[in-house]
């Protein structure tokens, strides 16, 4: 509503005065309504999505965790206190450059307010360096490494749907319980292999296990041979790919061609989620024991939205999808918790605030920034033993989140005192 109009003042001193109450309430009703968004920079709230959507992890998050970002905003009714909320998302390439060149531009110019997803390690430390320096708040649901909540930690640094740790308690643990004690590693070559073969190989000899070496390859190989050719010869009883996305389908496929599981050995899918079992399919993927976060198929809530999310994108959500969602949403009633988007209050109160949703029920963030929340133990499903489209899983067990995460004061986060 514009202000009333100026320089049409009643020739009478009486009316004037009479109408001053009239002008005043006038006044008022027009900034009512901006009010409301008053302490909102921008007069909206801008949420980056950041992450890999034409390259080896583009089912894995990609074009997906849009549409769960996506979702949140319309779950938590599309405004908050007023001002519109929007959704922006962009193709880093697995490139920490390319990924900080579009967040100093979204920072500096595009009035973002915070960055989510960041699939690939590199790129999320890179990103989260970025956006301590902006003072913006960033939520790694992408990425794996424990370096976020480590060394590397940030006050508006948050990481979310799971780490490398975790995986490794998951699905390290349940092998070395069934007698895998010995292993060899395939590992992707970043920050990311790095610290998953590293977090799964402490684990395993914590355990009475041994490691019996390991092998390093670039992300996006396509020929694996000479890589399981070495695992096939150590006679490691456990491969260990300490890999993501399309890289562990092929590895998968082609240690079938060499016959490492038809010759005793098992693998071991460090990090492998619905999208890439979907892509590989059961034939393939059959036996494999693996760790995630959220399973579509667990329970009626779960299976509602990812009803939903299926008639969207024709595929059910993993975790990374729902864990954006999560983040999404939970960014949001900060938000409005704080009545504000400045960076210091949002982030105590993402501190504070317990996780209730979709995705984890009590989830609570810790002070390094990690959102502790259960992990899942599943085994993929032979071909006659699913029943339905995207039947994937077995259950297998439940890892308590203060098992499954390092704890603050262990994680090496140079804020925690």
């Amino acid at each position: 509503m514009p202000p009333p109009a100026a320089g049409r003042w009643l020739a009478r001193e009486d009316k004037t005065l009479k109408a001053l109450p009239v002008i005043s309430a006038a006044l008022l009703a027009a900034t009512a309504i901006p009010a409301a968004a008053a302490d909102l920079s921008d007069g909206k709230v801008k949420i980056g999505i950041l992450n890999d959507q034409s390259g080896v992890y583009a089912d894995f998050g990609g074009k997906w965790s849009v549409e769960a970002a996506k979702m949140a905003v319309e779950d938590f009714g599309g405004t908050l206190q007023g001002a519109p909320i929007e959704i922006v998302d962009a193709d880093h390439q697995n490139k920490p450059d390319i990924a900080s060149n579009i967040a100093r531009q979204w920072y500096d110019t595009e009035q973002v307010d915070a960055i989510m997803e960041l699939t690939t390690s590199s790129v999320a430390l890179a990103v989260q360096g970025i956006s301590a320096e902006k003072k913006k708040i960033d939520i790694v649901t992408g990425a794996a490494t424990t370096d976020l909540t480590g060394k590397a930690c940030s006050p508006y640094g948050f990481h979310w749907a799971y780490d490398t740790h975790s995986l490794a308690v998951g699905t390290g643990g349940a092998l070395v319980g069934q007698g895998g004690d010995s292993w060899y590693f395939i590992t992707v070559d970043y920050a990311f292999g790095h610290s998953l073969e590293e977090q799964t190989a402490n684990f395993v000899k914590a355990n009475g296990g041994q490691v019996l070496g390991a092998v390093r390859y670039p992300l996006g190989a396509t020929d694996y041979s000479s890589f399981l050719l070495q695992a096939q010869s150590s006679g490691a009883k456990i491969v260990g790919l300490a890999n993501a996305g399309l890289d562990t389908s092929n590895s998968i496929k082609q240690a079938a061609d060499f016959g490492i599981v038809a010759g005793g050995q098992r693998l071991a899918a460090l990090l492998f989620t619905l999208a890439e079992v979907h892509g590989l399919g059961l034939q393939a993927a059959q036996g494999v024991v693996l760790t995630e976060a959220w399973y579509w198929d667990q329970n009626d809530e779960n299976r509602a939205f990812a009803q939903r999310f299926y008639e969207r994108t024709n595929r059910m959500p993993n975790m990374i999808q729902a864990g954006t969602y999560s983040a999404v949403l939970q960014y949001l009633k900060a938000i409005d918790k704080s009545g504000t988007d400045e960076t210091e209050a949002v982030a105590k109160a993402l501190h504070e605030m317990p996780v209730n949703d979709v995705f984890t029920k009590n989830g609570k963030v810790q002070a390094d920034g990690n959102m502790v929340h259960d992990m899942y133990l599943f085994q993929v499903k032979k071909p006659d033993e699913s029943t339905k489209d995207w039947d994937y899983y077995t259950y297998l067990a439940t890892i308590p989140g203060d098992e499954a995460f390092i704890k603050a004061e262990d994680s090496g986060c140079p804020l925690v005192k």
